[in-house]
């Protein structure tokens, strides 16, 4: 039998998610989320470096899942091929946690802190995919703005997805690179 339950990390996301819409992020404390999920602060300490990381939990598993997609689909493919093969691994993974994220969301645009750290995660995502396109051999400037349009371009889509029930997070990312030469154009 293990020391701690197997559950303890979702467990506190939940707890933690249901005290920010109820009662507000500012007004949750870590140790009103740990009397929820019926835990201990120690516990919390173990999964998450503060209550902003509830939240955020996961990043550096998609960030490694977007470069190892990038770095599988090889030199033979192009820019675009291997920045969708990233894309489609950040895809794949955020897909089956459509609900979660969507509770989660509208307490990130309530406060400035989460915007701030929702950016920083996705700066992370555009940096790690840039280098790994430039490690694929793409030339620095091509990589760069690659991986910026292809990040902003995925959380257009992953915003739309979130607010609308027009069907997967593939098909919104689909229909807006669709969208972005009418823009650029």
């Amino acid at each position: 039998m293990p020391r701690w339950p197997t559950d303890s990390r979702a467990r506190l996301q939940a707890a933690a998610i249901e005290l920010y819409l109820e009662q507000g992020y500012d007004q949750s404390t870590v140790a009103a989320i740990v009397q929820r999920a019926g835990l201990t602060e120690r516990t919390f300490y173990r999964h998450f470096g503060d209550k902003r990381e509830v939240l955020f939990a996961g990043e550096s598993e998609l960030t490694k899942a977007l470069v190892a997609a990038v770095e599988a689909a090889g030199e033979e493919a192009n820019t675009r091929e291997r920045a969708r093969a990233g894309l489609a691994a950040i895809v794949d993974a955020l897909e089956p946690r459509r609900e979660e994220l969507a509770r989660r969301q509208p307490i990130i645009e309530a406060h400035p802190e989460l915007r701030e750290r929702e950016l920083m995660k996705l700066d992370g995502w555009t940096a790690a995919l840039a280098e790994a396109l430039r490690r694929s051999g793409d030339d620095p400037a091509t990589a760069a703005i690659t991986a910026e349009v292809s990040i902003a371009v995925l959380r257009v889509a992953a915003l739309r997805w979130l607010v609308a029930d027009h069907g997967p997070l593939a098909d919104e990312l689909a229909a807006a690179f669709i969208e972005l030469p009418a823009i650029a154009g």
